[in-house]
């Protein structure tokens, strides 16, 4: 609490840590030159308002009264890195808060979608667990001091901490575009040095941790002390007396942020900072540690040995870890050219398309970045929502007859889903598999909106309203139900229309075109405007009324899109 308050207080100073650039006896305090405030949240994003899941329409209680039979809660499993096997979740306190530990991004250039993969990965878990009823205690961290800041800062000649500042705000607002709900705590490595000071003390007080001293290492990678040689994730160092040992606070260069420390001024190394501030807000031994594949070496195997030296009880019971992101079937990387940046994706597509692509795969598999496959994702979303917002539509317009239990099919399908939804999620978060489980009841939802013979059922809007409410929880747990059906539609189509380079007037005016070809009867002429249109990923749709347009996989994409 110490380190927090005394961060505070230099913040309201406009102070920051020293920088190493004068003789100890002269140091003066670096003053902040430059600040930067947090890029303005959307004034119409699609974030659906937090509401506790326990009574959400899945509970036994809301199933039976709409006439399906109510069933158990499934059991979690999660696949457990460390005992390379799926595991039932059992909470350390049974009843009480779940803790849960997210290495997070180092702000000193834009998300990628490397990071959106693993952080939608861990909001589904994070909603989850709520919807199964959990408390869950979330932290994410910002390593807002490190080498990649400190070099791009003095590229841009820009502080460090403006810099990372910066790149942290804009990350949030990428994340609240994707519609991750805030972690519960997000500490910052600069605001918590005197916690990471005191565990290097509790570790043995050396700024390098000896490999050798801890027999475990290596548990968690599989990896044995002799796979560790020097390169580019272990650095060379004399003073090391394995390649593996590593940094616990690095000496400060010239120019460098700095803090006094009983090893003379410099900063925490990258592995400490997320033991100390795990420790800080969940304790020393909690349920769920999570991160991206590339942490498992050498990142979450020194945070293992650096916390159980800190503290011999320290233990973790899961370690989570999401896979890789490919681009076109290659490694994404900025060597290559193929680096893709959340922001990049959300020009052209809506947030929630990505989400979508992203939850189509499951989390610990790698998945591969398309634009055919992206197109794919947000035609879908689109068929999703109109499909809602036309059972919506219909239901205000007309009143219903709540008496009554609902017609034996329509109970069936929300059971179905129900069942489906949970066995799917509850084995290891197969959210893909949870997504094509609503792809029946939307099918039955149309036929009931649109056929003769769905207008005609029995109890036909009581039908959309219960099934439009059971995928509209599942649509929460995945983070992908808008504030308004209506709002994210007309979104959908504004992105559609700037990929095709093209106005929704020219649009209009094409279907005019193809409607004045048609009565002058020249059909050649009217396929050339829908396929032109077709091929820019615009559909047009003949009606009783008229003719109306929506977004769409392009024509030449369709083939593609396919096979893979």
């Amino acid at each position: 609490m110490a380190a927090a308050a005394a961060a505070a207080a230099r913040r309201a100073a406009g102070l920051r840590p020293f920088l190493f650039s004068s003789p100890a006896s002269t140091r003066v305090p670096h003053r902040r030159v430059l600040s930067l405030t947090a890029l303005p949240r959307p004034s119409r994003l699609l974030s659906h308002p937090a509401r506790p899941f326990p009574t959400s329409p899945f509970s036994a209680s809301a199933i039976a009264t709409n006439g399906a039979a109510a069933g158990p809660t499934r059991e979690l499993h999660l696949y457990n890195t460390k005992s390379r096997r799926k595991e039932q979740f059992r909470p350390r306190a049974p009843g009480g808060e779940v803790g849960m530990y997210v290495c997070g991004v180092t702000p000193y250039d834009d998300s990628h979608i490397g990071h959106a993969r693993a952080y939608v990965a861990f909001d589904v878990l994070y909603r989850y667990l709520r919807y199964l009823g959990y408390e869950v205690r979330y932290v994410r961290n910002f390593t807002d001091i490190d080498d990649k800041i400190i070099a791009r800062a003095n590229q841009l000649g820009e502080d460090p901490f403006s810099l990372s500042k910066r790149f942290s705000d804009d990350f949030l607002s990428d994340m609240a575009h994707l519609q991750c709900l805030p972690p519960s705590v997000e500490p910052r490595v600069s605001d918590h040095i005197d916690q990471i000071i005191n565990m290097i003390k509790q570790v043995g007080g050396d700024v390098y941790f000896s490999v050798d001293n801890f027999p475990q290492y290596g548990e968690l990678s599989g990896r044995k002390l002799d796979d560790n040689r020097a390169g580019e994730r272990v650095a060379v160092d004399e003073r090391k007396k394995n390649p593996a040992d590593f940094a616990l606070w690095k000496a400060a260069k010239d120019g460098e942020p700095w803090w006094d420390s009983p090893w003379g001024p410099g900063r925490p190394g990258w592995h400490i900072e997320c033991s100390a501030m795990s420790a800080h807000y969940l304790g020393h031994s909690f349920d769920i540690h999570g991160g991206g594949e590339d942490l498992i070496f050498p990142h979450h195997e020194n945070e293992i040995a650096q916390s159980r030296a800190a503290c011999c009880e320290s233990s973790i019971n899961y370690w989570i870890h999401n896979g890789f992101v490919n681009v076109n079937s290659q490694k994404m990387s900025k060597s290559l050219g193929n680096f893709v940046t959340i922001r990049k994706v959300t020009e052209l597509y809506h947030p929630l398309a990505l989400r979508m692509f992203l939850l189509g795969t499951h989390y610990r598999s790698p998945i591969n970045y398309t634009i055919e496959q992206l197109n794919v994702a947000s035609d879908r979303l689109y068929y999703t929502y109109q499909t809602l917002h036309d059972c919506e539509e219909s239901c205000q317009q007309q009143q219903n007859d709540t008496g009554g239990s609902l017609p034996a099919n329509t109970a069936n399908y929300i059971q179905k889903l129900h069942d489906e939804f949970e066995t799917s999620m509850s084995d290891d978060l197969h959210t893909s598999v949870a997504l094509a489980a609503i792809s029946e009841p939307l099918k039955v939802m149309n036929d009931l909106l649109h056929t003769r013979k769905g207008k005609k059922q029995e109890k036909r809007l009581e039908s959309l309203s219960a099934l439009e409410e059971k995928i509209r929880v599942v649509l929460s747990v995945l983070g992908l139900l808008p504030s308004s059906y209506y709002e994210a539609l007309q979104q959908l189509r504004e992105k559609a229309l700037k990929r095709a380079s093209i106005t929704e007037e020219i649009v209009l005016q094409k279907i005019e075109e193809r409607t004045a070809a048609r009565k002058a009867k020249q059909y050649e002429k009217s396929d050339e405007i829908r396929k032109e249109l077709a091929a820019l990923g615009i559909s047009l749709m003949d009606g009783p009324d008229g003719t109306t347009w929506r977004p769409s996989v392009p024509l030449s994409e369709e083939v593609v899109a396919a096979k893979t």
